[in-house]
């Protein structure tokens, strides 16, 4: 019996000495942790709402890279392109946005450069504050976005606005969108809803030669009497066919680059 408490008595000793060192190597983190910290004028609180802002806009970045760049366009053109073809699942939505966003990437390569030779390093290097710095990596995007907005589109939100002077924006046709300052509420969506009816554009004669292949097959069929064969089973491998001997997605992406420049 008292071999077996001196077991119980060492286990607990070697259980304790781990657990303060612990204890102490806590103690001694808090302490330093503190130290980052300046005391007074509630500086902790202030830390705390700057990681909870930092956060939000990680969180939404994602969203606003979608609004503001040649994403919209893009994703939509091939998309359309995929159910022009027949095919539901082919190519898998994965390979989609991944070739939807190295494409932005490339259209967006300059104005990325200019925002981060213009506003983020000059920030980093202590050379800008933050609101300049802001203003500077904010100033390529809004470039970007009236040399691809139509007016119609502008001056649509412009007038929803209808508050002061600054949210609103003379005809995009008397310049050539330098000096004009446009509030981002009434860019961003006017931006956006050009991109969607481009991307319909582009989608329309995409799928324009698609329905033409569907079309006479429906025909030929009809006229040999197979009434309850469907067209599509015939006319899918045609239009994957006539889509790889005109190089189509050789000339889809090409275009589609090239349209914004």
């Amino acid at each position: 019996m008292t071999h077996h408490r001196l077991v119980l008595l060492l286990a607990l000793l070697a259980a304790l000495v781990p657990g303060s060192a612990f204890a102490q190597d806590v103690g001694s983190a808090a302490s330093s942790l503190a130290s980052l910290i300046p005391a007074g004028d509630a500086a902790a609180s202030g830390r705390i709402v700057q990681l909870f802002g930092i956060v939000t806009v990680l969180s939404i970045a994602p969203g606003l890279l979608v609004m503001v760049t040649s994403f919209t366009r893009i994703v939509i053109a091939l998309s359309i392109l995929r159910s022009g073809l027949g095919l539901q699942t082919t190519p898998a939505n994965l390979i989609l946005i991944s070739l939807a966003l190295f494409m932005t990437f490339f259209v967006m390569s300059p104005t990325f450069d200019r925002a981060w030779n213009d506003g983020l390093k000059p920030m980093l290097d202590n050379q800008l504050s933050e609101q300049d710095a802001f203003e500077r990596m904010a100033d390529p995007f809004r470039d970007f976005m009236l040399s691809q907005v139509r007016a119609e589109d502008l001056r649509l939100f412009s007038d929803i606005a209808d508050t002061t002077s600054r949210a609103r924006v003379e005809p995009i046709e008397q310049g050539d969108g330098e000096g004009q300052v446009v509030d981002y509420r009434v860019l961003i969506p006017a931006f956006m809803i050009s991109e969607l009816r481009r991307g319909f554009e582009i989608g329309f004669l995409i799928v324009l030669p698609f329905l033409v292949i569907d079309m006479i097959v429906a025909t030929l069929t009809m006229s040999m009497g197979m009434m309850m064969l469907p067209p599509t089973i015939i006319s899918l491998p045609f239009k994957i066919l006539f889509f790889i001997l005109i190089d189509g997605w050789n000339m889809l992406v090409g275009s589609l680059v090239r349209s914004f420049f």
